[in-house]
């Protein structure tokens, strides 16, 4: 076990707004500006927000065409103009360092209508849906943030994802980017995204029979994984934490999964100051290896893997599926992948592994003064804050 040398921990104050359409706007970090008393936004009311089961695969299909009305800033990808999620936006209208806000075109909703009656089973899309705003700053991504504002992700990442897993209305929580238009990004501001719902989506219900298998035969599904890939040529990268490694069986090309060593260390809130540290380094490794990979803003999509209920032995991942197999080449999720379920890959893991690990990149210098732990701080709809005292 490290030893931790005495470091002050940075207190991030968390202050919650409430905006007239009964959405919550959490400033973390120092609180600038107010909400105004009224703010002239399309009504979420009427959205036909519904789930309908799919009978022959036995899964939920969420509905959502309100959606379509979700803005674009495509080309704000050349600047801030039109950018909903810069300082002085109507989502976040003065400065801030770090929010998190309601989605204003949820597929999840705490307050989900009925869903309609049809001639097939259908219940209502409950749950949450949240905007994370990583950093103020409009042309960076998480590969370039700060220490300090890295630091400052994570903790947001944490105290969300406890507070919605402390809810039992909702079976599982992920936290989640979609970085790049091809991606599924609509707003180029670096931002991911947390969906809590109230039900295990298909592929965590399929890694937790696969884990209750495994342990039902005497060991554990995810040590067992760690073992193989540390023994493989699919390594990446690792620390004292984690492991960087591309998947045995990868779907997409130069696909990545950070998985905690611990057994033990099943969500963002077992991760002790030294593992925060690591999770970050390697997290900001690979966005850094992406983006030097074909010498361009590499598009993907981030997921962590928390532990379901239940599953004392799966230990903390976070996957990522870049899209480009080649700097004008991109996957596409075709008939065999999207019909069947039948994936192709036309990168071999070890030789993605190989390309990977032989970058020349150096992570952000994020250290242990960088983390911050949330406290959380009274405010109402119109008056910022107080101060959070030193």
């Amino acid at each position: 076990m490290r030893e931790v040398a005495p470091t002050p921990i940075t207190r991030l104050p968390r202050h919650e707004l409430r905006r007239t359409d009964g959405r919550r706007l959490l400033v973390y970090g120092a609180l600038h500006g107010e909400l105004p008393f009224e703010q002239l936004l399309p009504s979420r009311e009427g959205s036909g927000v519904h789930k309908r089961l799919d009978v022959f695969t036995n899964t939920w299909v969420v509905i959502s065409p309100a959606r379509n009305a979700r803005p674009l800033d495509r080309d704000s990808d050349q600047g801030e103009s039109g950018c909903p999620f810069c300082p002085g936006s109507y989502e976040v209208p003065f400065a801030y360092d770090a929010a998190v806000f309601d989605n204003r075109f949820p597929p999840f909703r705490p307050d989900a209508p009925p869903p309609p009656q049809l001639e097939g089973p259908t219940s209502p899309a409950r749950g949450r849906s949240e905007i994370v705003l990583y950093t103020p700053r409009h042309d960076t991504n998480f590969g370039q943030l700060s220490p300090a504002e890295l630091g400052r992700v994570l903790a947001v990442w944490s105290d969300r994802s406890a507070e919605l897993w402390a809810d039992p209305a909702h079976e599982y929580v992920a936290v989640f980017e979609n970085r790049g238009s091809i991606a599924g990004a609509t707003i180029a501001h670096p931002h991911g995204q947390i969906y809590a719902v109230d039900h295990l989506p298909p592929l965590v219900a399929a890694k937790a029979a696969a884990h209750s298998l495994h342990r039902a035969q005497g060991g554990c599904l995810s040590c067992a994984a760690l073992q193989s890939d540390q023994l493989s040529a699919r390594v990446v990268d690792d620390n004292a934490s984690f492991v960087v490694a591309v998947p045995f069986a990868a779907r997409w090309p130069f696909e990545i999964a950070v998985r905690a060593r611990r057994h033990g260390l099943g969500r963002l809130s077992d991760l002790t100051r030294l593992e925060q540290l690591d999770l970050l380094r390697a997290l900001n490794g690979v966005a850094r290896r992406y983006d030097a990979l074909f010498r361009l803003p590499l598009p993907y999509m981030m997921v962590a893997q928390e532990a379901p209920r239940d599953q004392p032995d799966w230990h903390l991942a976070f996957e990522f599926y870049p899209l480009n197999r080649g700097p004008e080449n991109v996957k596409i999720r075709a008939s065999s992948e999207t019909g069947l379920g039948l994936f192709l890959n036309d990168v071999a893991p070890e030789d993605a592994a190989r390309q990977l690990a032989g970058l020349d990149v150096t992570p952000s210098p994020v250290e242990l003064q960088h983390l911050a732990a949330v406290v959380h701080v009274h405010s109402d709809s119109r008056t910022p804050g107080a101060a959070l005292a030193s």
